[in-house]
């Protein structure tokens, strides 16, 4: 039996292309503005923290690819039933992960780095659950670089830390935070 399909090799293309222009100028087209903020500064809490431009620059650049496949697979009609419900699951966890990002950051004497990483992981473990084989290995690797980036126990605690420039970083990023779940964007 074939099995050649062009919906398949459509999707395929669309998510090779959309690899290869994960650029600054890309995501600021493909976010609303809240989210571009949000991002941008998560971009430079990194590169203080990782003291690497580059490093930075990979972390929301497999960020930003991992999300525009998934919206392709949403998009495609590739998941169904129980990734579907994972993938619920998923948008349920990253959203109680930014109110209590956003509580930390808002009530002093609250932050708990175990607290946000262990969410932090539960997402990550869902999104990977939920894509499973609709994504390649790669794509995969790509997931647990940005969730063992920001789950990283030594980085949330300067980020929520009270030296600068992470305060700074850290309240615009829970500004942007607190906006989107006032929209519901999250």
């Amino acid at each position: 039996m074939d099995t050649f399909s062009t919906k398949s090799l459509a999707l395929q293309a669309q998510k090779k292309l959309l690899s290869k222009v994960a650029s600054k100028a890309t995501v600021s087209a493909l976010l609303d503005d809240t989210s571009s903020e949000v991002l941008d500064e998560l971009y430079r809490a990194t590169r203080e923290f990782t003291r690497s431009r580059k490093e930075a620059q990979k972390v929301l650049k497999n960020l930003v690819k991992v999300a525009v496949k998934l919206g392709l697979l949403l998009r495609g009609g590739q998941l169904a039933g129980e990734e579907l419900a994972l993938l619920q699951r998923f948008r349920q966890g990253a959203r109680r992960l930014a109110m209590t990002a956003v509580s930390f950051h808002q009530v002093d004497f609250t932050f708990d780095r175990r607290v946000l990483a262990a969410a932090l992981l539960e997402c990550r473990d869902l999104l990977q659950q939920a894509v499973g084989p609709h994504l390649s290995a790669k794509s995969h690797g790509r997931i647990n670089h940005v969730f063992g980036h920001l789950a990283d126990g030594d980085f949330l605690a300067v980020l929520y830390g009270p030296a600068e420039p992470y305060c700074s970083h850290r309240r615009r990023i829970c500004e942007g935070l607190a906006r989107m779940l006032d929209e519901d964007s999250i």
